[in-house]
């Protein structure tokens, strides 16, 4: 079994965490370690650095879904537990671009890929996608060009 860079560091933290009865982190690196194993033995195949980094980002807007909720139903013990995973799981993803950052390459991929109206956005998020996963929000992204192509 090979590992990427992001799994054996995963792994390595995990050893740590157990030799530091660091509980917390032990939890939550665990849930990571099976999310990551679970989409690995639905799919029958290894993950890269890529695709456990998108495992990651499903687990950052689960938990920042959950923490919405949570405050909404006044739940402050429960929206504390997420908190401490989200920030766990942030420190695997990469630097966040700024929203400038991502504005400028959403336009470098508009101009690059001719795309003119909405039909076109599929082509624009294809060339966007492995450029900016886990470092940006992709919901955001998505606004950013239909704002562009709409104009």
């Amino acid at each position: 079994m090979s590992n990427t860079a992001l799994k054996t560091r995963i792994n390595e933290d995990v050893k740590t965490a157990m030799r530091n009865k660091d509980k917390v982190l032990l939890g939550t690196l665990r849930l990571i370690t099976a999310a990551i194993k679970q989409r690995e033995v639905d799919e029958r195949i290894e993950l890269d650095d890529t695709q456990v980094l998108t495992v990651l980002e499903k687990m950052v807007k689960q938990r920042k879904d959950s923490i919405e909720q949570y405050t909404k139903a006044g739940r402050d013990d429960l929206k504390a537990v997420e908190e401490a995973e989200l920030a766990i799981i942030a420190t695997y993803m990469p630097a966040q671009l700024s929203a400038t950052e991502i504005e400028t390459l959403v336009a470098e991929a508009v101009s690059a890929t001719g795309a003119s109206e909405m039909k076109d956005m599929g082509k624009v998020m294809a060339m966007l996608k492995p450029k900016l996963a886990g470092r940006a929000d992709m919901g955001l992204v998505s606004s950013l060009i239909k704002k562009r192509l709409s104009n």
